[in-house]
């Protein structure tokens, strides 16, 4: 005759620990998706961590250019003979542009956020000083070269570069890079319909 393996039973204890732990899980998982589902950001709470991104998101071009200066004494329009200085400057520099974030606004509702922003602008012009180079530099008695012919070349030169880059789309990729950064940085804090206006600027009149 076979022997009958004894059954053992669970214990009402058991039961009992295993169903409170289910529970308690359930219970874990809920608090999380409510507390994920009611996770609000205020006004002052976006603008602070747009503010802190705005590094990110300018754009700098590097630069490198020749100056050519030439001038002379002039009477009543006339060039005086003799009097002619020039000198040639190559050097490397860049431009910063970007967005002043300081200057964006954010109004929200709910999910969805709505943020205006200034145009770009240019924040630095900088030529190196240590890579500027003088070629071709004229030695006249009667004009020598001065301190200040340098400085209103390069002076010059600052304006030409910041109206090349311009012309090259700088502030185009400013304001691009300003909407890309903010976008993704709405959406890692959950925002499902981001909404990113640029400020019209009315030119004043003269």
């Amino acid at each position: 005759m076979e022997e009958n393996t004894p059954i053992k039973k669970t214990s009402r204890s058991t039961y009992f620990f295993l169903a409170t732990t289910i529970i308690l899980a359930i219970l874990l998982i809920i608090n999380k998706m409510n507390e994920a589902g009611n996770k609000r950001y205020d006004t002052s709470t976006v603008l602070s961590k747009i503010v802190h991104i705005q590094e990110l998101a300018t754009v700098k071009y590097n630069y490198a250019g020749v100056i050519g200066y030439k001038d002379n004494f002039k009477i009543l329009n006339i060039s005086v003979p003799l009097t002619d200085k020039y000198f040639l400057l190559k050097y490397n520099g860049y431009l910063k542009a970007g967005v002043d974030f300081s200057r964006i606004k954010v109004n929200i509702n709910g999910e969805n956020v709505h943020v205006s922003m200034p145009r770009a602008q240019i924040f630095d012009i900088v030529i190196d000083e240590n890579s500027i180079k003088v070629y071709n530099e004229s030695d006249n008695a009667f004009n020598p070269i001065k301190i200040q012919d340098y400085n209103k070349a390069l002076m010059n030169e600052k304006e030409t570069m910041s109206q090349d880059a311009i012309k090259q789309g700088l502030l185009n990729d400013a304001n691009r890079q300003a909407e890309l950064a903010i976008k993704s940085l709405l959406e890692e804090m959950g925002f499902k319909n981001i909404d990113i206006t640029t400020e019209i600027i009315i030119p004043e009149l003269h």
